[in-house]
């Protein structure tokens, strides 16, 4: 298990004048609906916190990549015109969400204090997915709205910007034949696996808690390596399982782009009902990246999901070890 307090306050990360890593963020990526935390689970500044934590290292915005709003051709690229209207509509919002007080809320409103920081975030999906292909590596602090297809919001997943991702690039990107997707947020990616139900060149790797929602069982038959976990799973089998499980996908597939949705969702006390540590996150994510990186893979990880307020500190520690392991860096 790797040290999550080995002497991180004294390692920084040295910049020169100019420099930026492959790094995307935006302030606007958290939800100013001023209720959000009262009336959901999510903290709504999560983003904004890793942000901070980074700055420890002495990552500050001047260094990293910052996302905007996608245009309406970019947003199309993994949703449809249809989907996207129906974002227009608070009812539908709130339904999906299960925020029913969302209903009664002006959709003007929604759309500046919640909707819009999830496009930036899609946005910034968008950018990271290409800064991968260009330095190796990427993060996008914010993103991985795994549960939302081209057609259908679920829960908080209200745009599909992992199938963004993946269409926009196979589009544009000539070079890129082949993108695998390893999903080890707690809750089924069944978004995306409905968007490429029937496609050779996209494999699903699929880690997931199998107690709770979305259960989605058509969904199911486009992963080609799945791995439910029963509750209460522990770090121990939980790191062999990934492990096992992403060597075995990667002798079977060999990708041009790894998306790691990296979810945080599945640690003890957070909705995912598994009993993984901070210290199994850390370690998690570090296996991932070693993998990639020895393999000359690229990697974009986006943060996806994980609901407390003890989140973004182990997402920040994370990052904070794959910089001071000297696994990314600003080559």
């Amino acid at each position: 298990m790797c040290d999550r307090n080995s002497n991180t306050h004294h390692f920084s990360v040295e910049l020169k004048p100019g420099q930026q890593l492959p790094i995307v963020y935006h302030p606007r990526y958290n939800l100013q609906f001023f209720l959000m935390d009262k009336l959901h689970p999510v903290d709504g500044h999560k983003w904004g916190r890793i942000f901070n934590k980074l700055g420890e290292i002495g990552i500050r915005e001047e260094h990293i990549h910052l996302s905007r709003e996608p245009s309406m051709e970019e947003l199309l690229y993994g949703n449809t015109a249809k989907h996207l209207k129906s974002l227009k509509n608070s009812w539908k919002i709130a339904s999906s969400t299960d925020i029913w007080m969302l209903a009664f809320v002006p959709n003007f409103y929604l759309q500046r204090k919640v909707l819009r920081p999830m496009r930036y975030q899609v946005y910034g999906t968008l950018l990271a997915g290409q800064l991968a292909l260009k330095r190796g590596w990427a993060i996008n602090i914010g993103g991985g709205f795994h549960q939302s297809s081209r057609s259908k919001m679920v829960g908080m997943s209200l745009y599909a910007d992992i199938s963004l991702l993946v269409n926009y690039l196979f589009e544009n990107i000539s070079y890129v034949k082949k993108i695998m997707i390893v999903n080890l947020d707690g809750h089924q990616g069944c978004g995306f696996e409905t968007d490429f139900m029937d496609c050779d060149n996209v494999y699903i790797m699929d880690v997931y808690s199998r107690s709770i929602r979305p259960r989605d069982e058509a969904a199911k038959l486009a992963i080609k390596c799945q791995v439910e976990l029963k509750s209460r799973t522990r770090d121990f089998e939980y790191l062999s399982k990934v492990e096992t499980n992403f060597l075995k996908s990667l002798n079977a597939f060999t990708p041009d782009l790894v998306i790691f949705n990296a979810g945080t969702c599945i640690l003890q006390g957070d909705i995912a009902n598994l009993s993984i540590s901070p210290e199994g996150i850390v370690k998690r994510d570090q296996l991932i990246f070693v993998v990639c990186r020895q393999r000359k893979l690229p990697i974009v990880m986006l943060t996806s999901g994980g609901f407390t307020r003890k989140n973004a500190g182990v997402v920040a520690d994370s990052i904070k070890n794959l910089f001071n392991l000297k696994i990314i860096g600003i080559e």
